[in-house]
């Protein structure tokens, strides 16, 4: 094993940077959002107004929007993150540099007074074609660098691994993977107790280590620290400043702890942050309008359906129009969710069987309900007060948690989140009966994944795919 991570390290191909295919976007996006600008007034203008827009006024406009553009997404630095943000999140900075660039453009207008030439109009066809633009240009973006760094025809940066060979393949595949090419391995300094980095034998040994990693030339500097080697590693750092790198430490041992950790400052005390809410407070804030708006429009929209469906349960048999079912919410909290009824008989989610293909206790209008999620819609009313979510992992009765909880680990994990009417999981068709320990893993792991790389567009495209995706309607029983 140690043989073939080395020959994968000395053999890597040379590689372009990435820094030149993003200049190369960052002045395609400024191009496209000026362009995108211009072209806009003139739909505008050929639309409703009888007259040309005047060039020496609208192109500077397009050409300003554009920089304003291009400004904040460098001051927030979108560009220098693409590698680490997903792109959902990446499709949604640019949304949000495209609202602040209107923003103060609006500001410079009225501030020089200069806003009497310029059409409402035209401002707001303006904004929502750049909108578009960005949105559609950021997606192709970051899946043009992702495929570029894969294929190995971009080098995003050079790193160089510290500590035991045989902790670093999981490293490797993880640097690989985010397109960071790892170009050389060098042992950890040997340092004996009581010799610091300036002393003794161990400043001509270091020498030795800080030119070593100079001959690789790289960027980024790793430590996989085992325990002993922690309380020296801020001399070894500290003798690596003269280089310039970033220099990073991966504790050995713990990975799945540190994966998500960042350091903070809390209460003036500096700590490692290993566990926070996969959501802040904007973001559930956000979430929230979404929620309500969604589910507004939708009982607005779909009350009169609603209504035949109810006389459809009623006529087709005997019992409730809905049944009210107990299932863990958010932090485990019992919610009583609504549903429409499908079965001749109801359990209250403590005394649970899960209906099976072709079950006998579904009756004739419950199958059509099931098969197309109607059953689902009550679950609106949920949304209102605060007890689920449009979009998020669905919410299991409580025997089907505990029947799994001690099987699948991070299954309460699912919980860090409001439930949701649709997920990740559902409309990559896994849903129905979950007979196995493998059909709930699968589950989890896209809640999971759902709850690890929330952003707005996600919600949106979860909610698109529910609504379109043949994938959505697949198991159901």
């Amino acid at each position: 094993m140690p043989a073939e991570i080395a020959e994968r390290i000395e053999h890597t191909p040379a590689m372009g940077r990435l820094a030149g295919l993003l200049a190369r976007i960052v002045a395609g996006e400024f191009l496209v959002i000026a362009g995108t600008c211009y072209l806009a007034s003139l739909v505008y203008f050929g639309i409703f107004l009888p007259v040309w827009p005047a060039m020496d006024e609208y192109i500077p406009a397009a050409l300003s929007i554009a920089l304003l553009v291009l400004l904040n997404a460098l001051c927030l630095k979108h560009y220098v993150r693409v590698q680490t943000q997903s792109r959902d999140r990446f499709m949604w900075s640019g949304l949000g540099a495209v609202v602040l660039a209107f923003s103060l453009f609006l500001t410079l207008l009225f501030v020089f007074k200069v806003a009497e030439w310029y059409s409402r109009g035209t401002f707001f066809f303006q904004f929502g074609a750049a909108a578009t633009a960005i949105l559609f240009l950021r997606g192709k973006m970051h899946a043009r660098i992702s495929r570029a760094v894969q294929s190995g025809m971009v080098e995003a940066r050079r790193a160089v691994l510290i500590g035991d060979l045989r902790d670093s393949g999981k490293v490797l595949d993880n640097l690989r993977r985010s397109g960071i090419r790892p170009v050389g391995f060098l042992p950890v300094p040997k340092m004996h107790d009581g010799q610091i980095a300036a002393i003794g034998v161990s400043s001509h040994d270091l020498r030795k280590f800080v030119e070593g990693c100079r001959a690789f030339k790289p960027d980024d500097v790793l430590f996989l620290a085992a325990a002993a080697d922690l309380p020296h590693i801020s001399y070894i750092a500290d003798a690596l400043s003269e280089l310039p790198v970033t220099v990073h430490i991966i504790p050995i041992g713990a990975g799945d702890v540190w994966a998500s950790s960042k350091v903070v400052n809390y209460g003036g005390t500096v700590t490692i942050q290993v566990l926070h809410p996969p959501l802040s407070a904007i973001d559930l804030a956000t979430k929230r309008a979404f929620d309500l708006l969604i589910a507004g429009l939708a009982l607005i929209i779909l009350f009169p359906f609603m209504i035949m469906v109810a006389l459809a349960i009623k006529l087709d048999s005997p019992g409730p129009v809905f049944f009210r079912q107990t299932r863990h919410g958010y932090n485990n909290e019992n919610i009583r969710v609504f549903k429409f009824r499908s079965m001749t008989s109801t359990e209250d989610g403590h005394q649970f069987r899960q209906a099976v293909r072709y079950d006998p206790r579904v009756t004739r209008v419950g199958r059509i309900l099931r098969r197309w999620n109607i059953d689902e819609l009550p679950q609106l009313l949920n949304v209102l007060p605060g007890e689920m979510s449009i979009v998020g992992p669905r919410p299991h009765p409580i025997a089907l948690n505990e029947a799994f909880a001690e099987r699948v680990s991070p299954l309460s994990r699912r919980h860090k989140v409001k439930p949701g009417i649709t997920g990740w999981a559902q409309v990559n068709g896994f849903r129905g009966e979950t007979d196995t320990v493998d059909k709930m893993q699968r589950r989890v792991e896209c809640d999971l994944y759902y709850i690890d790389n929330w952003s707005f567009l996600f919600d949106s495209k979860i909610l698109l795919m529910t609504l379109f995706s043949r994938r959505a309607y697949t198991n159901a029983v």
